[in-house]
C-alpha cells in the first residue's frame, strides 16, 4: 500500500510545509500487483514557485465546506486567492544597481574607451613620431586634431570588429574547453595541473583568434583619409582574417610575416595580461577584505559591486602597464606589410590640404619577435616600448571616473531612501 497522509494530495505526494516530510521523495507501489511485481515509484514535491500555492508553515488546507477568506484557525489570510507578498523595495533596488552598475562599467570599457585604444595603437606602430605621448597632456591635443579634420568618428573606427574579436575570442575559449579537458574556470582549491591547464586555454584562443585580432587591428590604426566606406563594411574584420589565415586576398608586401611568427607573441601576452590581472584583482580583494573594520553587507550595492569592480579595475591597470612593450612588438609585427596608413600622432597639419592630418604609411622591415624587441630598444629606446601610454592612463582616468561618479550617485540614492 502506498504511504499516505491526511494532509496529502492522492496520489500527487503534495505536502504542506507543517509536514516533516516536505520536499522528501517516498516510495508508492502499484495497487492490484502481486507484492513480487509490485514497482516503487519516486514522487517529489515541486519547487516553490513564486506566485504558486503552495502552502507555507502555519498554513492549512481549505477545506471544501470553507469559503476562502473565511476566519479559521491560521488560514486566515492564507486562502487561495491571499495576495503574494513581492519583491521588497530594497531587493528592487539592489537588482537596478547591479544592473546600472554592471551597464557603466561595460559601456565605459568598451565604447568610450576605445578613442583611447585607437590613439594608442596608432602611437605603438608609428615609429617615425617624435613625440611619445607618455603623458594624457600632449595625447588630448592630438586627439582633439584628429577628431577636428576627421570627424568624431574617426576616433572610434574599428569598434566593430573589436566585439567580433572579443565575440570569437569567446566562443573558441568555450569550444576548446568542451572537446578537451583544459578547464575553462579554475576551482577555489587548484592544483599546478589545473592552473597549467587553465592558462594554455588561454593562449590556444588566443593563437585562434590572431588572424581576426591582426585584421581588427588594420581597421582600429587605418586613418579615414584613405579609407572606402563604400567597400567596407561589419564583417570584414571575419573576411579579412580568414584571408590572411587562408594567405589570399589582396596582395600583401613581402614584408609581411606570417602568421606562424606571430603566434609565440600573441599566445604570451594574453597569457601574461590574463596572470598578472587575475592576481591584482584576487590580492585587491583579499586586502580590502582584510582591512574593512565591519563585515560587508550583501545587501548593500555598495558593498555587493563595487568592491569586485574596484579589484578588476586595478588588475586590468597593472595587467595592461606590464604587457605594454609586448603589446607594442605585437602590434608592429601584426601590422608589417599590409599596406596600412595611419593618422600622423604628432598632429602636424598639411598645408594647401584644408586642413587635413598628414597621413605616412608603415614600413617597418623586422625580421621576428626578438629582431623587433632589439630593434626597439636600439634605435628608440626604452621609452619607445611606451609610445602612446598617455593614452592607456587616459582610459583607465575615465574609467575609474565614471565608477566613482556611480558609486556617489548609488550612496545619494541609499541615503534619500533610507531618509523616506
Amino acid at each position: 500500500m502506498a504511504t499516505r497522509r491526511p494532509d496529502s494530495f492522492d496520489g500527487l505526494g503534495y505536502r504542506g510545509r507543517d509536514d516533516p516530510l516536505y520536499g522528501a521523495s517516498y516510495p508508492v507501489r502499484s495497487a492490484g500487483a502481486p507484492a513480487e511485481l509490485q514497482h516503487h515509484h519516486w514522487v517529489t514535491t515541486p519547487p516553490d514557485i513564486p506566485g504558486s500555492r503552495n502552502l507555507h508553515h502555519g498554513e492549512r488546507t481549505p477545506q471544501y465546506n470553507e469559503p476562502l477568506g473565511e476566519p479559521g484557525g491560521s488560514g486566515v489570510a492564507a486562502g487561495w486567492d491571499a495576495p503574494q507578498p513581492g519583491v521588497p523595495p530594497a531587493e528592487q533596488l539592489n537588482r537596478f544597481a547591479g544592473f546600472g552598475i554592471g551597464l557603466v562599467s561595460l559601456f565605459t570599457e568598451n565604447v568610450l574607451a576605445h578613442p583611447c585604444i585607437v590613439f594608442r595603437r596608432q602611437c605603438q606602430v608609428n615609429y617615425h613620431a617624435r613625440c611619445y605621448h607618455l603623458t594624457p597632456f600632449s595625447t588630448v591635443a592630438v586627439m582633439y586634431s584628429i577628431t577636428k579634420a576627421q570627424g568624431v568618428k574617426a576616433l572610434w573606427k574599428g569598434m566593430g570588429s573589436t566585439f567580433i574579436v572579443h565575440g570569437i575570442t569567446l566562443g573558441a575559449e568555450g569550444i576548446i574547453s568542451e572537446f578537451t579537458p583544459l578547464p575553462r574556470e579554475l576551482p577555489h582549491r587548484w592544483s599546478w595541473k589545473q592552473l597549467t591547464g587553465h592558462l594554455l586555454l588561454k593562449g590556444l584562443t588566443a593563437v585562434v583568434a590572431l588572424p581576426f585580432y591582426c585584421a581588427s587591428l588594420i581597421e582600429t590604426v587605418q586613418s579615414d583619409i584613405v579609407r572606402d566606406e563604400s567597400s567596407s563594411g561589419l564583417l570584414d574584420c571575419v573576411r579579412e582574417g580568414l584571408a590572411r589565415l587562408l594567405g589570399v586576398g589582396a596582395p600583401h608586401s613581402r614584408r609581411l610575416l606570417p602568421l606562424s611568427s606571430l603566434l609565440l607573441p600573441a599566445a604570451l601576452h594574453a597569457i601574461l595580461r590574463y596572470a598578472v590581472a587575475t592576481s591584482v584583482k584576487r590580492t585587491a580583494l583579499w586586502l580590502q577584505q582584510r582591512g574593512r573594520k565591519q563585515r560587508a553587507d550583501p545587501s548593500n550595492p555598495l558593498d555587493a559591486y563595487f568592491p569586485e569592480l574596484a579589484a578588476e579595475w586595478v588588475g586590468a591597470l597593472v595587467a595592461d602597464v606590464v604587457v605594454f612593450p609586448l603589446e607594442t612588438a605585437l602590434h608592429r609585427l601584426s601590422l608589417q606589410g599590409t599596406r596600412t596608413i595611419i593618422d600622423a600622432t604628432d598632429g602636424a597639419v598639411a598645408a594647401g590640404t584644408g586642413g587635413s592630418l598628414l597621413v605616412l604609411p608603415v614600413n617597418t622591415q623586422y625580421d621576428g619577435f626578438s629582431d623587433c624587441l632589439h630593434t626597439i630598444r636600439r634605435k628608440e629606446g626604452g621609452a619607445g616600448f611606451y609610445r602612446g601610454f598617455g593614452a592607456l592612463l587616459m582610459q583607465y582616468a575615465l574609467h575609474g571616473a565614471l565608477l566613482a561618479a556611480a558609486r556617489t550617485l548609488l550612496r545619494l540614492l541609499l541615503l534619500d531612501g533610507k531618509s523616506s
